[in-house]
């Protein structure tokens, strides 16, 4: 459900281990562009079986915009540890709190994006502890559960992770085609690298798409919940998406009081599909929420 389009970062950008008091996340750490004012710090949260490479595309052009980027795989993705089979410690309202403590780390208040899942986790955060960030913006991430044909293939996918190891599972999505078809990553436009995608789903643990899949197939509408808290929101999609339709996503903005933006050209992950018009569209609501902070 997350499409990846490029591992490779900004030469600047740093790849570490972010040390907070629920451990340790790896994350990419992109700085503001050269001779350019700092505006601000935003987290980034990827989607299901997605990772911190899925915003590779927005480092550089948000960060000649002013914005220090930090993109993270949470916990039990990818190159962040996890366990591999105890579902409770991937718990949305446990990953709700490794982002209190990612932000709580990085030391500012800051902007908050959550692609597709990630916004999921990003609002329960959010309806945890709003003080830590500047505002919340929602990727491709609608109000409750997902549509009824990502439901079936999330159920696919859990299915076949109750009685085959990672390995085996990726053997039999390359054999099915497109892993979109199945609810499994999918490289987007542009240079492709199966390596590094094969990497990155046998780094994934599979309790945590088991833990996840199930979240996105029950989430219920908290809408109202996140409408009453005093953060600016931002809605953003692509202009066509499967996994909550773009009307459904519209109505929330108007509940949300929320702006919103869709981007021509793309689908689940305008991220990847249409960096630069997402890039523009997100520092735009930045600029516009909050006065410039202090450089981090």
């Amino acid at each position: 459900m997350s499409r990846n389009a490029a591992f490779t970062p900004p030469s600047d950008a740093r790849a570490y281990r972010l040390r907070t008091e629920r451990g340790e996340f790896a994350v990419v750490d992109s700085p503001v562009g050269n001779g350019i004012e700092a505006r601000g710090t935003v987290l980034m949260l990827p989607g299901f079986t997605g990772s911190k490479e899925d915003f590779t595309l927005l480092h550089e052009p948000l960060g000649r915009r002013g914005y220090r980027t930090v993109a993270v795989d949470g916990r039990g993705q990818y190159e962040s540890d996890g366990p591999e089979h105890d579902e409770t410690v991937y718990a949305q309202a446990e990953l709700a709190r490794d982002v209190l403590a990612q932000a709580a780390a990085l030391g500012t208040r800051v902007h908050l994006l959550g692609h597709s899942l990630g916004g999921q986790i990003a609002r329960a955060a959010v309806l945890l502890d709003h003080a830590p960030f500047v505002s919340l913006t929602l990727m491709s991430s609608g109000p409750a559960r997902i549509s009824v044909s990502q439901q079936q293939r999330v159920k696919l996918l859990r299915d076949a992770l109750e009685t085959m190891t990672m390995a085996e599972v990726w053997r039999v999505i390359q054999a099915m085609g497109p892993p979109e078809e199945v609810g499994a990553p999918a490289p987007a436009h542009g240079p492709e690298d199966p390596e590094r995608l094969r990497d990155r789903w046998l780094g994934t643990r599979p309790a945590q798409l088991l833990a996840t899949g199930r979240q996105l197939c029950t989430e219920p509408d908290r809408v109202a919940e996140l409408a009453a808290t005093p953060l600016p929101c931002h809605v953003l999609s692509g202009a066509y998406d499967d996994t909550w339709p773009v009307p459904l996503l519209d109505e929330m903005a108007v509940r949300l009081d929320a702006r919103r933006t869709v981007i021509g050209g793309a689908e689940h992950s305008p991220n990847t599909d249409q960096p630069l018009r997402t890039a523009r569209a997100l520092a735009g609501f930045w600029d516009d929420v909050a006065p410039r902070p202090d450089a981090p």
